[in-house]
């Protein structure tokens, strides 16, 4: 079945721009859920609840489209950094951050009314940051852009300036697997139409 229209449960514009690329029309629907920590659980395993939650939770209130959430959780040794509470939080988490490699794990659950199935993936990224002085990390936090981001920061914007390599995939770490995502689309007997 050629996919067309997708419900997004989320009201990400970095989100809804990939699945755009995709040749899909993106309903946004906002989640209610939020994301909160959940200490016995590992920042991989955290991803893949809020993502599941984050779509069940459009779920219970739509049906008519095929639905899909996602969640990025930022992994300092096995530690959670999701989106900074405040400006003092994003500057400790850019502080920890510089000069040495962390982990994003990306997941996404996909619900599809019509057949009532759920299925879902995750996929892990390794990012090394530069140094980073104290007045690049003020600066940038300065600017607004790590106040929505796990881990303060967004590799999409200015933050890709304090990214010194990645070790794989590069759209897991701005927040949708495509790869990954469009062969679970497949799986569940989904294809995307391609453009003559």
């Amino acid at each position: 079945m050629i996919l067309k229209e997708i419900v997004l449960a989320s009201a990400s514009p970095r989100r809804c721009q990939l699945l755009r690329t995709l040749g899909l029309d993106v309903i946004v629907a906002q989640s209610t859920y939020h994301e909160p920590l959940i200490e016995h659980l590992t920042p991989r395993e955290l991803a893949i609840v809020h993502a599941r939650e984050k779509a069940r939770k459009v779920f219970s209130r739509r049906k008519d489209h095929l639905i899909v959430a996602a969640d990025t959780v930022v992994d300092v040794d096995g530690v959670a950094f999701g989106k900074p509470s405040d400006v003092n939080n994003a500057l400790k988490m850019l502080h920890i951050l510089s000069d040495r490699y962390h982990l994003v794990h990306t997941a996404y659950t996909v619900i599809d009314p019509a057949a009532n199935r759920e299925d879902n993936g995750i996929e892990s990224t390794s990012v090394r940051f530069f140094p980073l002085s104290d007045a690049e990390i003020s600066n940038y936090v300065a600017g607004g852009e790590p106040m929505d981001k796990a881990g303060a920061y967004g590799i999409q914007g200015i933050g890709a300036t304090l990214v010194e390599r990645i070790d794989g995939d590069f759209y897991t770490v701005m927040g949708l697997p495509l790869g990954r995502f469009v062969r679970t689309l497949a799986r569940m007997g989904f294809t995307l139409h391609t453009p003559n």
